[in-house]
């Protein structure tokens, strides 16, 4: 059941990442966590928000395990890793965007 409401408040999130057009958010820190400020950038608010859901997913994730004490078998664990890679891989996706408006 609770992997049911994790999975479904990870689509959720997904979800509304495309719908709505979040503040600037910040990017990935050395150590896995969000550093605030730090966003894609203003031409890309689509881009903004799903950063904005992740870290909103991530924050859900680690109150799903503090509520589990942290026995979740390694899968939210996995799930965050994963939204990491995410966040990342927006960024890319918005520097690639900015140097192809260039040439």
């Amino acid at each position: 059941m609770k992997q049911a409401l994790l999975g479904c408040a990870l689509l959720m999130a997904l979800f509304f990442a495309g719908l709505a057009q979040a503040q600037p958010q910040g990017q990935m820190g050395a150590n896995g966590g969000m550093n605030k400020g730090n966003a894609v950038g203003q031409h890309h608010p689509n881009l903004e928000a799903a950063q904005h859901h992740i870290e909103a997913a991530r924050d859900k994730l680690d109150a799903a395990q503090k509520a589990n004490e942290y026995d979740m078998g390694g899968h939210a664990s996995k799930a965050k890793e994963l939204l990491d890679q995410a966040y990342v891989e927006i960024k890319q996706a918005a520097e690639s965007a900015n140097a192809n408006k260039k040439k």
